[in-house]
């Protein structure tokens, strides 16, 4: 496809979506307007655009299912339950304009008429700064904001369509899936915010442009959440391909054999030391390590802290954060956490490690959503890594870092 002329340079450094910032004229001032006449699918296509919300699932493939239906509506999702993560909550307050933009690109891709962006209402910095962003804007497409609840399951994508229903923010069965009947039983599409932030650089910009950075198979940039034992934590844009370690010692963690590391949150994995040495960001990379680039999260665990009992802690949140639908949530992560307890306790491991293989089993892949996949892979992970840490325990029973908690777990909050 041509490549798209646009009327200002191409921000020519990693920082791409946070470039700007500010308000509207310093956003025009520097990504210039909204281009026309764009095919915006073939864009994204061409560009390997993927979701960046965490499953990685190509945008325009997205973009076409929804638009061969009738009376679509558009859903940024900006909710971000994942406790480790800010990256879209960072990117709302930084360049909201950005992500309204995209959102008019995918509504006009889709033949939208009407658009919804969801955040948590927790986050009263977003929504301030997306009121702000609306108020300076002359959108043909109607855009509105709804406040969602803050649980871990929410930014599930049936959940959230469930909730903006009437209903509680529960993952629902599918089919029919989004595309098919969503929002007011209309087809919809539901991106990452993120994601039509960088939909709307392509558009602009051009594949090719967009391509110039990361790699042939995980192209362009991605923000990342860095948190744990690095000096300076916080949101990052970084190449995609760039080696896992070199963007943590960029955020400042110390010298030295690196630490494991938990990537892609709470729903993700622990890497071992020596697989974060030889790791590489980027859905694909990451997967050929054992691992999912998730939400864009890397945690290094800090040289203080049990990697087990924070596990364990992790755990016991998901069993409360179930939706209550099915029995792999309702008996098999209580089920999970309790056994994941008894082994930072010392008591009888064996058995313990047992009962966990065989409820991960049982839970995964059996679930009225994926939240129980996550907690089963989240703790196989952690057992593997750990393995050293788990026979001194087996041994000696809880060590003293077991006693800090360093992993942030959020008070319940409600479904609706």
């Amino acid at each position: 496809m041509a490549e798209v002329s646009a009327p200002v340079a191409p921000p020519s450094g990693v920082a791409r979506l946070l470039a700007a910032g500010g308000g509207l004229r310093e956003h025009l001032d520097c990504f210039g307007p909204l281009p026309v006449g764009v095919d915006v699918a073939a864009a994204a296509d061409a560009a390997g655009l993927r979701g960046r919300g965490g499953a990685a699932f190509p945008t325009a493939v997205k973009l076409a299912a929804v638009a061969r239906r009738r009376r679509p509506i558009v859903v940024a999702n900006g909710t971000e339950g994942e406790p480790l993560s800010a990256k879209d909550k960072t990117l709302l307050v930084t360049a909201p304009h950005l992500v309204l933009d995209g959102v008019v690109l995918a509504a006009g891709a889709v033949g939208a008429l009407e658009a919804v962006v969801c955040v948590e209402r927790a986050a009263p910095r977003v929504v301030a700064a997306l009121d702000a962003a609306l108020s300076e804007r002359a959108d043909p497409l109607p855009i509105s904001i709804a406040e969602t609840p803050s649980r871990y399951v929410v930014g599930e994508e049936t959940a959230l369509i469930h909730w903006l229903n009437g209903g509680d923010a529960k993952p629902t069965t599918v089919p029919p899936r989004p595309f098919e009947r969503g929002v007011s039983g209309r087809p919809t599409l539901v991106q990452n915010v993120e994601t039509l932030a960088h939909l709307a650089l392509i558009a602009r910009f051009g594949p090719s442009w967009f391509r110039s950075l990361g790699t042939a198979e995980d192209p362009g940039t991605a923000l990342v959440t860095i948190g744990g034992g690095v000096e300076s934590p916080g949101v990052y844009e970084v190449e995609q391909g760039s080696g896992l370690l070199a963007t943590l010692r960029a955020a400042g963690l110390p010298d030295g054999p690196p630490p494991p590391v938990l990537v892609g949150g709470y729903f993700g994995t622990w890497l071992s030391p020596d697989a974060v040495a030889g790791a590489a960001l980027g859905p694909t990379a990451l997967r050929g390590a054992g691992a999912s680039f998730g939400c864009g999260v890397l945690w290094a665990l800090p040289p203080d802290a049990c990697g087990l009992a924070e596990t364990a802690r992790v755990a016991r949140w998901f069993a409360e954060q179930s939706a209550g639908q099915c029995g792999p949530c309702i008996n098999g992560l209580p089920a999970i956490a309790r056994a994941l307890d008894a082994v930072v306790a010392g008591r009888s491991v064996p058995v313990a490690l047992e009962h966990l293989e065989r409820y991960a089993a049982l839970v995964t892949g059996r679930g009225a959503c994926h939240h129980p996949d996550g907690a089963a892979r989240l703790v196989t992970s952690a057992l593997a890594v750990f393995e050293g840490e788990l026979r001194r325990h087996a041994g000696s029973g809880p060590c003293r870092a077991s006693r800090r908690h360093v992993l942030p777990i959020p008070a319940a909050g409600g479904w609706r």
